[in-house]
């Protein structure tokens, strides 16, 4: 089959790998490069690196809603287009254009999680198992009809690092079975259940604040949910301070306020209280130091007992 890629970061490099060994790739389109604004040079984005290293011809246009570009994909004439992680909206003309029509791979189960942060909202919900859906993409965000869904547990160690490479190669294994299945005409078309429609925004700086009044379980799986990036933190001192990660102490505490470092674990970390027990911070990063273990923080006084975090406001 003649396919069209599209997509920009690393989580799209193992589906459009994998189709490239099983199919013609025609054209990558992937977005922009970007400016490394320390030395002022071209980064290449994941999808361009390996479109390059693989003789792939690229296309980077800054939209799609563009004559000129749908012009450009009618005359690749491909006969489908595959999009994964984009970031760009494909309008309507487009969508029309392929012979098997235009699928993507969305991480996670929809319709639950539409929109663009599924993985960590998976983990921030506490979900326990989630995964890669493959659907043909319709004018409404993450709407069209489902192809095939691929599931996969969400481990208690799991952070959003972890996750995500995990998914991004069984989204390689769904979307090679989705574009066999259509190349037979065994593909299915399942109508989303509008009905569990759950929908993710955007982080803002605002949504990355850890809210201490939450339960030990609330709290862990939102630092993790987020961790490495874009990262929970909290202020103290009035500075940011970072949190990769933290354990459930299991442990009530009743001096002190929520937020308050109540204690400390030896070769572990300082404990914070919470709602209704207290977590230990195992990783964390004090603004303008570098990453330290929770003992690190206590040996080089980093946070002391008695010091609480805050939000921005408090």
């Amino acid at each position: 089959m003649r396919i069209l890629f599209m997509g920009t970061p690393d989580f799209a490099v193992p589906c459009l790998d994998r189709l490239n060994k099983e199919h013609e790739i025609i054209g990558v389109y992937t977005k922009v490069d970007k400016i490394n604004h320390r030395g002022r040079k071209i980064e290449y984005l994941p999808v361009k690196k390996y479109a390059l290293e693989n003789d792939l011809k690229i296309f980077q246009p800054n939209k799609l809603k563009d004559e000129k570009i749908i012009q450009e994909i009618r005359d690749l004439n491909p006969d489908l287009i595959a999009v994964v992680a984009y970031g760009k909206i494909i309008p309507k003309e487009i969508i029309d254009i392929p012979k098997y029509g235009i699928i993507n791979v969305h991480s996670s189960l929809l319709p639950r999680f539409r929109g663009a942060a599924p993985i960590n909202a998976a983990i921030m919900a506490g979900d326990k198992v989630t995964g890669v859906t493959v659907m043909y993409i319709a004018e409404g965000l993450d709407t069209g009809d489902i192809i095939l869904t691929k599931e996969t547990p969400i481990y208690e160690e799991d952070n959003f690092e972890s996750l995500h490479d995990r998914l991004k190669d069984l989204g390689a294994e769904a979307i090679s079975e989705a574009v066999n299945l259509m190349e037979k005409g065994e593909n299915n078309r399942i109508v989303q259940d509008e009905s569990k429609a759950t929908f993710v925004k955007p982080f803002k700086k605002e949504n990355l604040i850890i809210d201490w009044n939450q339960t030990e379980e609330e709290i862990y799986n939102f630092v993790r949910g987020i961790s490495p990036i874009p990262c929970s933190f909290s202020m103290l001192n009035e500075k940011v301070f970072k949190i990769y990660e933290v354990k459930k102490n299991g442990k009530i505490y009743e001096e002190g306020i929520v937020g308050e470092i109540v204690g400390k674990v030896k070769g572990k970390g300082p404990v914070v209280k919470t709602k209704n027990g207290s977590v230990i911070i195992t990783s964390a990063k004090p603004q303008s130091k570098k990453r330290l273990s929770g003992a690190d923080l206590l040996n080089g006084n980093f946070i002391k007992i008695g010091e609480i975090l805050k939000g921005v406001e408090q």
